[in-house]
């Protein structure tokens, strides 16, 4: 667990520079730190015998490349959430939560096909460990950014 919350340290520390530059390229930066970082993680919880983790990888190399897509635009939204704070208005409020449920819907649409890969390419507990540890990094995450993120009319 130590190690789990340095890398997600290692992702607040880059997010903090996220609103100082061009957002494209932070997410870029950030996206390759935490890539590396939890991959690492990702392969002292697994543990996979030899015979399965080639597919194993393979597999996660393409989840990542999906999953990437999706925290790009949960980054985006929260970007735009602190640029319309100030000023936010009825419509702005209400793009913006449907834009977050939507982001979340398609994460757990992501978690429910590659569950069904990953299983395919190891077993079933390997699978739902995979999805155990995946569903912890996100949530361990989102909550340190609820903590962060001002509220609406808070500022």
């Amino acid at each position: 667990m130590k190690k789990q919350l340095f890398f997600l340290g290692i992702f607040f520390l880059f997010s903090g520079a996220l609103f100082a530059q061009g957002i494209n390229d932070e997410i870029t930066l950030i996206q390759s730190e935490f890539g590396m970082g939890k991959r690492q993680l990702v392969e002292a919880y697994m543990d996979l015998p030899e015979s399965s983790a080639p597919i194993f990888w393979k597999v996660y190399q393409e989840y990542e490349a999906d999953r990437q897509l999706l925290a790009r635009e949960r980054i985006l939204i929260i970007n735009d959430y602190l640029e319309k704070l100030e000023s936010m208005g009825q419509e702005e409020a209400d793009e913006l939560a449907k834009r977050t449920l939507k982001n979340d819907v398609d994460l757990s649409k992501l978690h429910q096909s590659y569950y069904k890969k990953f299983k395919k390419a190891t077993t079933a507990k390997d699978a739902a460990k995979f999805l155990q540890i995946d569903i912890y990094i996100h949530n361990t995450i989102r909550n340190q950014m609820q903590q962060e993120l001002p509220f609406i009319e808070e500022n």
